[in-house]
């Protein structure tokens, strides 16, 4: 499209809307939670800071790009102000790892990517807790403080340590404790962190060697994915099939085989 905005423009701009975004996620953690609702289940909270957060994204991203689409979590989708046919989406969550942020962890992040004609093209992912920041642009490479990110050099499935997650509805979570009883004889061990997005980054950097999860959303996958991507991991779901709800793996070219093959006996894309 004539005129479309560069990958690096939108990255800076995704940065600097981040930025400000955790910084207010993490002064709201600071003068206590509030439980505003609950989503899927009674255990799937929101609290009043994803919103506050999302509210600021939108208007932030409004000022600086009027005219884009953005997709969140907590609001759904929408113009940020006069529709100027414009073909960039942002995708944004406000808080990943919502529990963690309940539970004062310091495990969340603020998600956003910027997507143009249906292709994530930048993304950041930043914790809110400790400042730790990954980004992505297409084509261009992942990093985190200037280190350019190219995951786990781990070629042996049973040394890998793998990251994933549960659902929150309890026969989802049913099903993936039996994958996962299948598994982790097959693998160094498992952990859950409990925010997807910052599981797709420290996959993408080499801190777990691989990740899976069944039920993400696009806002969960958007950013963490492109950068697990860019730095050089395949992302993808089972038997060729795109990453996305069913089932999400990141891993390293020579992880992701052993891995896919272990998740499709199991039946991980399977299940409510």
């Amino acid at each position: 499209m004539p005129g479309a905005p560069s990958p690096d423009e939108l990255l800076d701009t995704a940065v600097e809307v981040a930025r400000r975004a955790a910084d207010t996620a993490r002064r709201m953690r600071a003068t206590g939670v509030d439980t505003v609702a609950t989503k899927s289940t009674v255990t799937d909270v929101v609290t009043a800071a994803d919103r506050a957060v999302e509210r600021e994204v939108v208007e932030m991203i409004g000022r600086m790009r009027p005219g884009d689409r953005v997709l969140g979590e907590e609001f759904g989708a929408g113009n940020t102000g006069d529709d100027t046919g414009g073909a960039v989406r942002w995708i944004v969550d406000p808080i990943d790892g919502t529990v963690n942020y309940l539970y004062g962890l310091p495990h969340y992040a603020v998600s956003l990517a910027a997507e143009v004609d249906g292709v994530v093209v930048a993304g950041v992912v930043r914790n809110g807790a400790t400042g730790d920041e990954w980004t992505a642009r297409l084509g261009g490479g992942a990093y985190r403080a200037g280190r350019r990110l190219a995951g786990s050099p781990e070629t042996d499935l049973g040394q890998a340590l793998v990251a994933t997650g549960f659902g929150y509805d309890p026969a989802r979570r049913r099903h993936q404790a039996g994958v996962l009883a299948g598994l982790i004889a097959d693998v160094r061990d498992v952990r859950r962190l409990g925010a997807a997005a910052i599981d797709l980054c420290l996959a993408a950097e080499g801190a777990v060697d691989a990740y899976f999860e069944k039920g993400l959303n696009p806002w969960d996958l958007a950013a963490g994915g492109l950068i697990a991507r860019e730095a050089g991991l395949l992302v993808a779901g089972l038997h060729g099939a795109p990453p996305g709800h069913d089932l999400v793996i990141a891993a390293p070219p020579a992880l992701f085989g052993p891995l896919h093959d272990r998740l499709a006996h199991h039946d991980a894309a399977g299940g409510p």
